[in-house]
């Protein structure tokens, strides 16, 4: 190892907070200082959340693809006459909603496009029907730009929309749209979304309002190892502030069916070199956040498992339903069955967890009490 690269890591395990620079200068290693910088990221992981691998029984319902969007990452949204567009009424949604509640599901996740009819109203709506019919599952949905995009249509301020969303059942906010929070890159690659000083406004309005969020960032496709790191400063500050981020999830840019990687303005996805420095720079980066998902959506079942080795202590959900990652090309999404995630775990001589979206621990879970998505 670099002598330079082992003072920076010894400076972190004894409390050093990183630098922006010194951010981008682990993000750029090529050689077997990966492997070190991962070490470094699974001890400060190991002392702060233990060895413990969490996760958590949800299941996703994306309400429509009908998107009034088009950002140049996304396979899934549709317009309004392609074949393969749809929109979930009433009915629907509260039959997914029962069916989670039937597999004992604690969460339940939706994010959807943005339908050109949609205003706060109709994503209140949606909050209500999933609360009705299961009660006691935590509803982690929308995200800052379905909120903004409610208040547009609706004439009202985002912060009257997150009331109203949470007055009907909304527990936590989704940090998701955040993609790379720096405009030059946002410009590229989802021109129609709110910019970085949008998505912070909102997160902070949330936290303020009780409102606990995750936070996200989608990496691999044309942005900088500087604008990685300029991201995490961003989320790092807001965690300063609020202290109202849940967990940080790395999301690996899926690029098969994408219009931005078809158009060759984006690279095939992240390396496995850069995912596992994206969770290990993010564990010694984000000294205010507990928690580091491995997205096994993105990332595979190996690769997560090996960056659980690399400063991630999660394996997020058991994923029902799982549509937009799929759009995008990736494979094997739709379920992970939490037996699966304890052979991983175990695997690493650690123990699999169940928690809840707020990460507290479930008493008495059993890990084959999940009951598979119908294969039908």
């Amino acid at each position: 190892m670099m002598p330079q690269l082992r003072t920076v890591l010894d400076d972190v395990l004894a409390g050093h907070r990183l630098t922006e620079e010194e951010g981008v200068r682990l993000l750029k290693i090529r050689d077997r200082g990966v492997l070190d910088i991962a070490a470094a990221a699974d001890e400060l992981r190991e002392r702060m959340v233990g060895e413990t691998v969490t996760y958590v029984r949800n299941q996703n319902i994306n309400v429509t693809n009908l998107c009034v969007n088009a950002c140049g990452f996304c396979g899934f949204s549709r317009k309004a006459g392609d074949t393969d567009a749809y929109l979930h009424d009433e009915a629907a949604v509260r039959e997914k909603a029962r069916a989670a509640r039937e597999r004992g599901v604690t969460e339940v996740c939706t994010v959807s496009g943005l339908h050109p009819d949609f205003d706060a109203q109709s994503y209140i709506d949606i909050i209500s029907w999933i609360r009705d019919e299961a009660p006691e599952v935590h509803i982690h949905a929308s995200n800052p730009m379905e909120v903004a995009y409610a208040a547009q249509r609706s004439g009202i301020s985002t912060r009257e929309v997150l009331i109203a969303m949470k007055a009907a059942g909304l527990g936590t906010l989704c940090g998701t749209a955040a993609e790379i929070l720096v405009d030059s890159v946002r410009v590229v690659i989802c021109p129609g979304k709110v910019d970085t000083a949008t998505w912070v406004r909102i997160i902070r309005e949330a936290h303020d309002l009780g409102i606990r969020s995750t936070a996200t960032i989608m990496y691999g496709h044309c942005e900088s190892v500087e604008d990685r790191a300029r991201h995490l400063g961003v989320l790092r500050e807001i965690q300063d502030d609020t202290g109202g981020f849940t967990e940080f999830v790395p999301l690996s840019f899926i690029h098969e069916n994408t219009p931005l990687y078809r158009a060759g303005r984006a690279r095939p996805g992240a390396t496995g070199r850069e995912d596992i420095l994206m969770v290990a720079v993010a564990r010694l980066f984000l000294d205010n956040v507990k928690n580091i998902q491995a997205s096994w959506v993105k990332l595979g079942r190996k690769m997560a498992e090996i960056t659980l080795l690399s400063g991630a202590n999660d394996l997020g959900g058991t994923m029902f339903e799982e549509s937009i990652s799929r759009s995008a090309g990736a494979r094997g999404t739709d379920y992970l069955d939490p037996a699966e995630m304890r052979r991983m775990a175990e695997d690493l001589g650690r123990t699999l967890r169940q928690r809840t979206t707020t990460y507290e621990l479930v008493r008495g879970e059993t890990v084959a009490g999940v009951v598979p998505p119908s294969r039908a």
